[in-house]
This record gives C-alpha cells, structure tokens and sequence, in this order.
C-alpha cells in the first residue's frame, strides 16, 4: 500500500482547522450553514449570543477557510466554503454512536 508523507506543517494546518471547530456554537453554525447560508441575525438568534459573539465565532471559522462571506446592503451573509466537512460531522457521530455501546 502506498501511503504519502505528510509533513508536519500539515497537521499543524489540520489542528488550526479542527481547533475552529472546538466549540460548540461553532458546530451548531456549521450545521446550520449546511442547509444555505444564513446572515448573521439568522446565526444569533440560532446560538443565543450577542451579535458580535457570534461575529467572533463567524470571525474564527472564516479565517480557518471553512466558510465565506458575502455582503449584501447591511446584512452579511455566510455559507460553508468546504461542505464536505460534513464528512467530518458524520465520522465524529459515528465516534459517538461507537462510544455509548
């Protein structure tokens, strides 16, 4: 089986973006987000925060490149920029699922 090298700059990379996801209205954002983007008033009312809580949250999970902005008049509106970490999502369930038996 032929496997590649992955340098350790890689799993630094992979630590930044699993790091963004470490908390959990960071999670219920991205989950949200995998049904269409949603503004940031959407997002507030979702995780039950102030707005710039929950701008702070949106802040983190843009810079680790998992979703993207757009604006529009007044409002901003995010979407997941990499939907297949919803693969991750249905791996980190499976790990659940595995540990309640």
């Amino acid at each position: 089986m032929h496997s590649e090298i992955i340098m350790p700059q890689q799993f630094e990379e992979r630590a930044r973006v699993m790091k963004a996801m470490a908390h959990a209205s960071r999670l219920m954002i991205i989950d949200e987000l995998s049904r269409g983007e949603r503004c940031v008033c959407d997002l507030q009312e979702l995780v039950g925060y102030d707005m710039s809580t929950v701008s702070k949250h949106l802040a983190v999970l843009k810079k680790a490149g998992l979703v993207e902005d757009e604006r529009r008049g007044k409002q901003v509106y995010y979407r997941l920029k990499v939907p297949c970490i919803l693969n991750f999502f249905h791996c980190i369930e499976s790990v659940v699922e595995a540990n309640k038996r």
